[in-house]
């Protein structure tokens, strides 16, 4: 059942990603007072991404390593197909800098799980 449970998860998130990047325009949430601001939000979406893929992949795959590339890959060509997706929408424009912040959250998520598996398997 908690197999079911992580990937719908993962299933929804990234249909919610898919649907902000279909509006015409997002407001930002928060004005953090810097330029790029906007890289946070897309690292931060990826961390969450990260830690769903991490979670459903991880009923299949049971090398860590294995399963932190994976969630990195994922993510990875996900962002690369929402940066695609985006250059079809009016208003909205296809910027490699955030397929760069997307990873990068994956990355520092796919890391963050794996040493909490290597610390695990050490007190075990």
């Amino acid at each position: 059942m908690i197999k079911i449970l992580d990937s719908t998860l993962l299933l929804f998130y990234c249909l919610f990603i898919y649907w902000l990047s279909s509006q015409t325009s997002l407001k930002e949430p928060f004005d953090f007072g810097f330029e790029l601001q906007d890289k946070l939000y897309h690292a931060g979406a990826y961390f969450i991404m990260g830690i769903l893929a991490w979670r459903s992949f991880g009923h299949w795959v049971s090398s860590p390593i294995i399963l932190a590339f994976l969630t990195i890959a994922f993510c990875s060509l996900y962002g690369i197909s929402d940066e695609w997706h985006q250059s079809f929408v009016p208003g909205r424009q296809s910027d490699s800098t955030d397929w760069m912040a997307d990873t990068s959250g994956a990355i520092l998520a796919a890391f963050l799980q794996y040493k909490l598996r290597e610390r695990q398997m050490i007190k075990s």
